[in-house]
């Protein structure tokens, strides 16, 4: 599979272009139609998530859904920089941005992918970004029955049945990580697997033995993955870090006897500002130790909002100014927003849906105002009227953290 100069020209002058519109129209005497379209739409999906490799025209890549399975850049990044070594190996290779941006910390690396096709992409690839990358056509569990000790193994379980139904379950994946543990760990010291945001972290650290770290990732506020690092022979406390790419927030570090040993912190009342925790601190469960790592009260112990007096610049998600409060009943769209005929709305803690509560309050979906309907420590719903704070705003990175 090659890319000619003809079918590389179209593809750059197509790079926007609707496919299944483009399809339909006549392209030029030399064109791999077929391989442009492919091309095209593929770049349209990776520019945001993998911009180094979609502005490579020499790259090749396969149909949709190895592309949608695949880790952003920012995502590999990150991963790349929590290990080193001199042997790497990635056993389900699949697209290759995980296993290309890993080497680059290892002195030998084996990309390893049962999917023939990808291992030819995978071959082509490597050429062109000059990696020095072994591609093996092998399914994990037989390159891990002969293949030497490695510092290092990567491992990203699919996440579909065979009928291309999305799976959360360890055992339901494909390889089963729960079944295979034992023998990565006799041919690596440490490993790592990549596993779905959706999965249940207490019932994978059931599954899961010797699990040292758990890195909760996210990126531009979106929870895309969830990466245990087992150790050989570990049997302390896992030691979880939350982080939200693509913007300025900072990490979250703890331990998990952290969080289960600690009381939260409640609020009397709403205070000045209001915080809502990134989505990879919600999935890591962390409620409790953020009031007591952060000048923040907790509004009720299930509502995940946190107030304060002062502004606490270093919180770990969104940060709001309140701007009013009132209770919920029949006068708070009177005495609260009267001037409000859209907003983005969130519920935390409330009986009604954000639809039923637009329904009540005849509200519109707009960003004028942010309004938070939840539950205190009394028991009392309100619904409070906020705007983004000053300062968080100027610490935005230029990113829309919507």
């Amino acid at each position: 599979m090659n890319l000619n100069d003809t079918t590389k020209q179209f593809i750059r002058e197509n790079l926007n272009s609707d496919v299944p519109t483009l399809a339909l129209k006549k392209a030029p005497v030399g064109t791999d139609v077929s391989l442009a379209l492919r091309q095209i739409a593929a770049r349209q999906l990776l520019q945001k998530k993998v911009p180094q490799w979609a502005e490579n025209e020499d790259l090749l890549f396969p149909a949709h859904l190895s592309i949608e399975q695949c880790s952003s850049e920012a995502a590999a990044k990150y991963k790349a920089g929590l290990f080193e070594g001199q042997t790497f190996a990635d056993l389900t290779g699949g697209l290759g941005i995980d296993t290309y941006f890993i080497s680059q910390r290892f002195q030998q690396t084996d990309y390893v992918e049962l999917q023939a096709e990808l291992c030819d992409l995978a071959r082509h690839n490597y050429r062109v970004l000059k990696a020095d990358v072994k591609v093996l056509n092998k399914a994990a569990e037989d390159y891990l029955e002969c293949c030497e000790s490695k510092d290092c193994i990567f491992i990203d379980p699919a996440r579909r049945d065979e009928h291309g139904r999305k799976t959360v379950s360890i055992s339901d994946c494909s390889p089963d990580v729960s079944v295979l543990q034992d023998l990565l760990l006799q041919k690596a010291k440490r490993v790592m697997i990549k596993l779905s945001p959706m999965l249940d972290i207490s019932k994978a650290l059931t599954e899961l033995r010797h699990v040292k770290e758990l890195h909760v990732v996210a990126v531009a506020n979106e929870c895309k993955e969830l990466d245990f690092v087992l150790e050989r022979d570990y049997q302390g406390v896992v030691k979880y870090t939350c982080v939200n790419l693509q913007t300025c927030q900072p990490p979250l570090r703890f331990a998990l006897d952290e969080e289960h040993n600690c009381q939260g912190r409640l609020a009397d009342g709403v205070m000045n500002y209001l915080y809502e925790p990134n989505p990879a601190v919600m999935k890591a469960g962390c409620y409790k130790l953020l009031t007591h790592r952060f000048d923040v009260y907790k509004l009720h112990k299930n509502s995940n909002l946190y107030t304060s007096e002062q502004f606490v610049s270093d919180f770990p998600g969104r940060i709001f100014e309140v701007e009013g409060w009132a209770p919920y009943n029949k006068k708070v769209k009177q005495k609260l927003l009267p001037d409000v005929e859209k907003a983005s709305i969130a519920v935390r803690n409330f009986p009604l849906s954000v639809a039923e509560l637009r329904k009540t309050l005849k509200i519109g979906d707009g960003d004028t105002a942010y309004l938070f309907a939840t539950t205190l420590k009394g028991a009392e719903k309100v619904v409070i009227r906020t705007k983004k704070a000053t300062s968080y705003e100027a610490a935005s990175c230029g990113l829309n953290k919507e």
